[in-house]
């Protein structure tokens, strides 16, 4: 009871009057799931355990906080819920997890230690890197693994990391890429298992501190995220200038000669924890708008007011969330943009995944790019 006190205190709970704004923006909602933000906000005011309400459960919510900016009295809804989530994994709640939980478990052998990764192997030869020490830290994430659970939808993450360190080839810096990467565990700690998350943020902040470098650059939305928000109690000492790839490219715009820049129209994702979760909306935008040629078409819900990928913890996958994936792919068609520009490759990988309904194929099938590689392909 007192620790759902204090969880409401420390979340706005307490100044929810029930107005229900949360839930009429839900996009859970628009699809039609049987969902109540509100109802969660009520329950933990009353010191209950709101994780298997009658109202849809905790990890129904895709964390990505829409209704936070709906809230006229600044109820944090989406930091309730990754609280409740720590209380209901510490209460035995396991998330059902998409994919048989392969993702979850691939990500707790690496909080172990036990999985010995090569996680170099899509180093090309003309790819200058360092391995261990340097100014800039470059963060590679978790792609070279997507394409390899995900080869039913043809993926090409690691096509972003690669223009990422050919981007920065570009501006004169050789990255640190370090083999000893591990999972940033934003997932894990999204559903609610603080003790593995916090195995990953030690190893991988030390892995940071121990390179000297003084700035962070970080392609994935998510691991940017997590670095910002989540790991600031693990370091010790002062922390690098922590930047997504579009901040740092669009910051040294004028050493990059993009001369090549076919002409195309291109309509661009926000992620939201890049968009709503660390408010960068205008670096992808004044990256994607320097090259030569390039229409940046937006969608009708675009900035703070984006549709997600809704699917960003690896706890949703069900008609609800692809139903929302449909509609956004509509609304990108409707662009009449040939292609869509992600700044994280999770929102390919739920977006591909969508694409799969032989019954919609034709209707919401879109070409999917990281804004690196379009950058890169102005460059050559």
């Amino acid at each position: 009871m007192a620790e759902l006190a204090a969880i409401a205190q420390d979340t706005r709970a307490w100044a929810c009057y029930d107005c229900g704004k949360c839930t009429a923006t839900c996009p859970l909602v628009r699809a039609g799931a049987r969902y109540s933000p509100r109802r969660h906000v009520l329950a933990t005011n009353q010191g209950k355990r709101p994780a298997n309400s009658g109202e849809g459960t905790l990890f129904d919510c895709l964390t990505c906080k829409l209704c936070d900016t709906r809230c006229p009295v600044g109820v944090e809804y989406t930091e309730l819920v990754l609280k409740l989530r720590e209380l209901a994994h510490r209460d035995g709640v396991e998330v059902e997890c998409p994919h048989g939980g392969a993702l979850q478990s691939a990500m707790r052998i690496m909080a172990k230690g036990e999985m010995a990764q090569d996680r170099l192997g899509w180093l090309e030869a003309d790819m200058l890197t360092e391995p261990d020490e340097g100014e800039l830290f470059l963060w590679t994430g978790c792609t070279m693994y997507y394409d390899a659970f995900f080869p039913e939808f043809e993926m090409d993450s690691i096509a972003g990391t690669k223009a990422a360190v050919r981007l920065l080839n570009k501006l004169g810096i050789a990255p640190v890429v370090s083999p000893d990467e591990r999972c940033c565990g934003h997932d894990l700690l999204w559903n609610g298992d603080v003790k593995h998350f916090e195995m990953l943020a030690r190893h991988n902040v030390k892995l940071v501190e121990a390179s000297g470098a003084d700035t962070l650059v970080v392609p994935c939305a998510e691991c940017l995220r997590t670095f910002k928000r989540d790991y600031g109690p693990f370091f010790s000492g002062k922390k690098p200038r922590m930047l997504h790839l579009t901040e740092f490219l669009s910051e040294n715009l004028d050493k990059l000669p993009m001369t090549n820049g076919a002409s195309q129209r291109v309509t661009y994702q926000d992620p939201c924890r890049l968009g709503r979760h660390l408010g960068v909306y205008d670096a992808p935008r004044a990256v994607l708008n320097a090259v030569p040629g390039l229409e940046l078409a937006e969608m009708r819900h675009h900035g703070s007011a984006s549709t997600c990928c809704a699917g960003g913890t690896w706890s949703n996958c069900d008609r609800y969330s692809k139903q929302i994936q449909v509609n956004r792919l509509r609304e990108a068609r409707q662009t009449m943009a040939p292609v869509m520009v992600t700044a994280c490759p999770k929102c390919q990988v739920h977006f591909k995944c969508a694409m799969q309904d032989p019954n919609l194929k034709d209707e919401i099938t879109i070409e999917l790019r990281d804004v690196a590689e379009i950058i890169a392909a102005s460059l050559e």
